[in-house]
C-alpha cells in the first residue's frame, strides 16, 4: 500500500511540475521552433534583457506586486489583529468573509471589480482603467490571503505577553510594536511573500481591470502566445516561475 501510494504521490507530483520543467528546457533551446533540442544557448534571455517593452511591462509588474503587497499586508496585519484581539458585532461574519475572495474564482472577481470601477468612473468620476486599477485590484484578494496567514500566527501567541507589557506601564502602540508586532513577525513575513507571489502570477484579475499602459508580464506572455509560441516566451515565463517559487520559498 506504502508504495502505490508514493506511485500516485509521484504521478501527482509529474503532473503538476512537468510541463512547467519542459517550459523551463525549452528556454534553452537553440531552436525558435518545435519541441526537438537541438542546443544550449542563453540569446533568449539576452533577447529579453534588450527588449525595451519587456523591461517595460517587467517594471509595470514589480511597481504593481510591490505596491499592492505594501498595502495590503498592512491591512490584513491590522484587520487579524483586530479579529483575534477583540470583539465587535458582525465579527463572526467577518471571519467568514475573509474566505470569499479565496474560493470565488479569478474571472468572477475580475468581471465584479470590471464593473466597480466602471460604475464608480461614471458616478464619482474614478479615473479610467490603470495601473492604479491594477493595483486596487490586486489588494481586494491579496489582503484575504495575508489576514489569514497573520490570523493564524497571532492565535499561537500567549496574550499575557500582551497584558504582562500593559501592566508595566507600555501603551497600546507601545505594545502593538515592541511585543505583538516582533511575536507576530513570522506570519506577517510569509504572509507578504505569499502576497507578492499571487501578484506576480495574477493574470485573470489583471487582465479586467488593466488598461492602456498597465500591461504587466502575465498579459505580455499571453498576448505572445497568440502569435506563436517561441522560446522568447519560454524563457519569460521561467523568469517568471523562478521568481516565484523563490518568494515562496523565502516565505
Amino acid at each position: 500500500m506504502r508504495r502505490l501510494l508514493s506511485f500516485h504521490a509521484l504521478l501527482v507530483y509529474l503532473f503538476l511540475y512537468l510541463p512547467i520543467l519542459v517550459v523551463v528546457a525549452l528556454s534553452f533551446n537553440e531552436s525558435r521552433r518545435g519541441v526537438h533540442f537541438t542546443g544550449f544557448t542563453l540569446k533568449w534571455y539576452q533577447g529579453l534583457f534588450q527588449d525595451p517593452r519587456v523591461l517595460e511591462y517587467f517594471a509595470n509588474t514589480l511597481v504593481v506586486a510591490l505596491v499592492s503587497t505594501l498595502v495590503s499586508t498592512v491591512l490584513g496585519t491590522l484587520l487579524a489583529l483586530g479579529l483575534v484581539r477583540y470583539r465587535f458585532p458582525g465579527k463572526g461574519f467577518l471571519r467568514y468573509l475573509l474566505y470569499v475572495p479565496v474560493v470565488v474564482p479569478d474571472v468572477v472577481m475580475g468581471v465584479s471589480l470590471l464593473l466597480l470601477f466602471a460604475f464608480s468612473r461614471e458616478l464619482l468620476g474614478f479615473p479610467r482603467l490603470s495601473l492604479l486599477t491594477v493595483i486596487l485590484g490586486h489588494i481586494t484578494f491579496q489582503v484575504a490571503f495575508v489576514t489569514l496567514v497573520v490570523r493564524s500566527r497571532l492565535l499561537l501567541l500567549d496574550p499575557a505577553l500582551e497584558e504582562a507589557a500593559r501592566d508595566l506601564g507600555a501603551r497600546g502602540f507601545q505594545t502593538f510594536l515592541h511585543v505583538t508586532l516582533p511575536l507576530a513577525w513570522p506570519g506577517v513575513a510569509a504572509g507578504a511573500l505569499l502576497a507578492l507571489t499571487l501578484s506576480l502570477d495574477d493574470f485573470v484579475v489583471t487582465f479586467f481591470t488593466a488598461g492602456p499602459g498597465a500591461t504587466t508580464l502575465p498579459l505580455y506572455i499571453y498576448s505572445s502566445v497568440k502569435l506563436g509560441v517561441s522560446p522568447k516566451v519560454h524563457a519569460l515565463s521561467s523568469l517568471i516561475v523562478g521568481l516565484s517559487a523563490f518568494f515562496l520559498a523565502l516565505g
